[in-house]
């Protein structure tokens, strides 16, 4: 995935300022594609330059505040990106290769580590159980919130699957 279309996505869900964009996209798309705010002011001005977005300054505001929305050939664009075919990513995480390693010099101490890790996808997967709580209880949900509900659950099993990847190393290394 590309920064550009994370953007062009949060922006046909709804026209916003930058300032605006860069909160929403730390609170969604953010947590599965990571952006600065500095990356996505960057990145609107191309999509600008592009003709995808347009932007308007924001009346009765100090500074440069601009309003973005998605232009039809930012739409279009998008339709052919989400279109577009790829592989799934092999899983490419350090922490597998110091497993490795442990398993073949240690016992070196990951255990630290790991408990380390195991707090921070609690953590998350609390963030993630909230959000979902807060955001998804409707049985009759639109299809656009289904399939948003879908990707915060793909987070949810993710986040799971790494705590109990974490507990069951920590059990090892500490045997």
């Amino acid at each position: 995935m590309s920064l550009p279309h994370a953007l062009l996505t949060s922006l046909a869900e709804r026209p916003c300022s930058g300032l605006e964009l860069a909160g929403r996209f730390d609170r969604s798309i953010g947590f599965f594609w990571q952006a600065t705010h500095q990356q996505i002011y960057r990145e609107l001005a191309r999509l600008e330059e592009a003709g995808w977005v347009k932007s308007t300054a924001v009346e009765q505001s100090r500074g440069r505040k601009r309003n973005y929305e998605l232009l039809p050939a930012g739409r279009k664009e998008l339709k052919r990106w989400v279109l577009a075919g790829d592989d799934p990513k092999p899983l490419r995480d350090e922490l597998m290769v110091r497993l490795r390693a442990e398993a073949a010099i240690g016992p070196v101490g990951l255990e630290k580590e790991m408990r380390r890790r195991l707090a921070l996808h609690e953590e998350k997967l609390a963030t993630y159980q909230a959000i979902e709580a807060k955001d998804f209880s409707d049985p009759d949900a639109s299809r656009e919130d289904r399939l948003r509900h879908l990707v915060l659950r793909a987070g949810l099993m993710q986040e799971a699957m790494w705590i109990e990847l974490a507990r069951e190393a920590i059990a090892i290394l500490e045997s």
